[in-house]
């Protein structure tokens, strides 16, 4: 059962969901408000006349949309320059550093006080009340959560200006309700180097009482691997009280059944968690589906950018209260970090407008469009669940990008997949992939249309470990470093299969 300190965290996050409910149009208002009052002390707010902004019509007219190209230049004034009063009218002292997956120049976020407390950690709180209100007779918060931080140790710039990743910026400054509560000790989680630290990690959270974890899957899967190789028992012995796994970071769908086979009981959770250096802006809403609850009251004012509009040379973007369900946006954000209408690059579709509940479809850039079947992220998820619950395979990771045309041959997709469990058949397993895909988009399925144009999807099985070495090999072990599932060219791909090859 809920301790006193549980049931009274409990009530006064609900009141704070609750509104979202009642009334998330209106706090949008407010929140645009508010950050639009802090921007007008900055260079950006003068620089795009601020002080003459009234409403959120003239916002979208004054101000452009940006992404990280163009907010680069007032980025490098505050890391190279130390200057303030940028993008932000309070000292920015910590600086994210956002790599990605794949590209080998960083992307420097800006992390003020007030996206740290009223955006991440604000954000933390109601995931965990959502979390309770669900199962109540959660003893969640009678042990420690293992946390699975950074790769990057924190590296001050000078002039009190900090980087490092998100996830050890938050653990750096995390509010004591939840220090006292993680594991392991905040030197282990901000060690820089992955071998190292998955030692240390096993180490100390084995004699721990892990009630719960939080972190990207496919890093916490190597760590409880580790754990079960190292212990010689199964995780659910180790941590006789273990219920929730808190995850994000990549879409859970290719890790579910590695998990199910990890934990097999019943009685584990897994809660899903939209967060990014640039903000925390979803969290699971129920147990009865995976439907992410944005979070309006977190110091981000959001914008949606229909899917038509993606290529536009002045993109028109509609306000919270005019998405409609069903329909691919592109998400805009606004943050009281100094982000000004940014383009993140996710996208997102809206499943119910009260309260606002969606889920995350894909990547603006992470996409195959080669042949024009604009197959995203969403859809490769769904296929290929298809195709593991039909075969009984379970994937460890993959990423796919096309196969151009031949003198002799139509366009495909080439899919590197390292499976954790064989399918049993895997011409079925690609017939399923390909058929799936043809259900869910109608682009894959014309373009599938009697081997014109596109052919069967061609999959290569790489040996279990391939993900691993290839981001070894770029300096990304651990931490938010994340395997890119789509490409639009073969860049990655490429650099995979000749890694085999050595």
């Amino acid at each position: 059962m809920l301790t006193e300190l549980g049931n009274k965290f409990l009530t006064l996050s609900m009141k704070s969901i609750n509104r979202y409910v009642a009334c998330g149009d209106k706090i949008q208002h407010e929140v645009f408000k508010n950050l639009v009052l802090h921007g007008k002390h900055t260079a950006f707010g003068r620089q795009f006349d601020f002080d003459k902004i009234t409403d959120r019509d003239d916002f979208r007219k004054m101000v452009p949309i940006s992404d990280y190209e163009n907010l680069k230049p007032y980025v490098e004034r505050i890391v190279a320059n130390r200057e303030q009063n940028v993008l932000w009218d309070t000292p920015v002292r910590w600086i994210a550093m956002s790599s990605g997956t794949t590209s080998d120049k960083s992307k420097y976020i800006p992390v003020t006080r007030e996206s740290l407390y009223k955006g991440h950690y604000r954000a933390g709180r109601e995931m965990l009340a959502l979390y309770l209100n669900s199962f109540p007779k959660s003893k969640i918060l009678s042990g420690k959560t293992l946390v699975l931080g950074g790769s990057r140790q924190i590296n001050a710039l000078g002039d009190g200006i900090f980087t490092g990743d998100i996830s050890a910026i938050l653990v750096s400054n995390l509010p004591f309700w939840a220090d006292a509560k993680r594991t392991p000790d905040r030197k282990t989680i901000l060690l820089s180097d992955w071998e190292e630290k998955l030692e240390k990690l096993a180490s100390k959270s084995i004699g721990a009482n892990v009630t719960a974890m939080t972190g990207v899957p496919s890093w916490l899967m190597v760590l409880l691997k580790y754990i079960v190789e190292k212990t010689g028992k199964p995780i659910l012995e180790t941590w006789k009280n273990f219920e929730a796994f808190f995850h994000g970071g990549v879409a859970f769908t290719p890790y579910y059944e590695q998990y199910k086979k990890m934990l097999p009981s019943d009685n584990v959770n897994y809660w899903e968690t939209y967060n990014a250096s640039e903000g925390f802006f979803g969290v699971q809403y129920s147990p009865a589906n995976k439907d992410l609850l944005l979070l309006l009251d977190c110091g981000i004012y959001y914008e949606f950018l229909p899917a038509e509009e993606w290529d536009k040379e002045n993109p028109q973007t509609v306000m919270l209260s005019d998405v409609e369900t069903g329909r691919n946006y592109a998400m805009i954000i606004s943050t009281n970090g100094g982000l000004w209408r940014y383009k993140i690059g996710d996208t997102v579709e809206f499943t119910s407008k009260s309260p606002y509940l969606f889920r995350i479809t894909g990547r603006t850039k992470h996409f195959i469009n080669a042949f024009g079947e604009e197959i995203v992220i969403d859809n490769a998820e769904a296929a290929l669940g298809k195709a593991c619950a039909e075969t009984g395979a379970v994937i460890s990771d993959y990423t796919a990008a096309p196969v151009y045309f031949g003198d002799n041959a139509n366009g495909a997709h080439e899919w590197l997949i390292e499976f954790d469990v064989l399918p049993a058949s895997i011409e079925k397993f690609t017939e399923i992939l390909d058929s799936t895909l043809k259900k869910v988009n109608s682009d894959y399925e014309a373009k599938r249309s009697y081997n014109l144009s596109l052919g069967m999807p061609q999959i290569v099985i790489v040996p279990q470990g391939t993900f691993f070495r290839w981001l070894k090999s770029k300096g990304k072990l651990g931490g938010q470093n994340k395997v890119p599932r789509l490409c639009n060219n073969r860049a990655y791909v490429d650099e995979i299969k000749k890694l085999l090859t050595e």
